[in-house]
């Protein structure tokens, strides 16, 4: 069964929630400290985490930095205030996804499902595929969803290679902001757009020095490399 770790110093939130997640096939997990979440999520064996923003020992924003030094698994972020601020900063840290408190259950369990899709290779799309995608500087093996540029590892999160994977599967077509929210999070965009440029300019990081997305004014954003011979 697929395994979910919440860290939320809420102690009435994790065995509701829990029963509620069984019954999608996904076990949740409570920590209430952040030290001790971050012991559980170095043992292994998890597939996603649920960080809450507000939290004893460091926020949630020091605990997502620490996640990501070692690890891409999946972060979906509570912010209680839903203030845009405390989104923007979490996805510029990382996070996979936001969600404000308080939250519907059904909701939550929805955004889970889709961050862990983007981790699952796209079995179908993949068949009519080139299991690595080459471009000059850049190679994407499609069925170990990794990433090399010139030769070195790329270590993304899930948003970000599902993002990488949009551009290079279609190189030459401009996305919009609304096409990429609506690919990636599989549903409507939420007039958040602010997010895509985020997971951008995170993306355009990692890749550097290769100036591997373009930026089109009022249009969207396309892959600015050209196909490995």
């Amino acid at each position: 069964m697929t395994r979910i770790l919440l860290i939320d110093d809420d102690e009435a939130l994790g065995p509701p929630l829990a029963a509620y997640f069984q019954r999608f096939d996904l076990s949740l997990e409570h920590a209430t400290r952040p030290s001790e979440g971050l012991a559980r999520l170095q043992a292994g064996g998890f597939d996603a985490a649920i960080l809450d923003v507000m939290l004893p020992e460091m926020d949630g924003f020091a605990l997502c930095r620490a996640i990501r030094k070692d690890s891409d698994i999946p972060i979906l972020m509570l912010t209680a205030r839903g203030d845009v601020m405390d989104r923007v900063v979490g996805l510029e840290l990382g996070a996979d996804d936001y969600l404000p408190k308080p939250f519907e259950p059904r909701e939550l369990v929805a955004r889970v499902q889709t961050v862990l899709r983007r981790r699952k290779p796209a079995v179908a799309a993949a068949a009519d595929e080139a299991a690595t995608l080459r471009f000059e500087g850049l190679q994407i093996d499609t069925a170990r969803r990794s990433v090399t540029r010139d030769g070195q590892a790329v270590e993304l999160t899930g948003t970000e290679y599902e993002l990488l994977l949009l551009l290079a599967r279609h190189s030459g077509t401009v996305f919009s902001r609304d096409d990429i929210l609506n690919h990636l999070r599989g549903h409507e965009a939420d007039l958040y757009t602010r997010a895509v440029d985020i997971v951008v300019s995170r993306l355009r990081r990692k890749l550097e020095p290769l100036d591997a997305i373009k930026t089109l004014r009022n249009a969207g954003y396309a892959l600015a490399l050209r196909r490995a011979a």
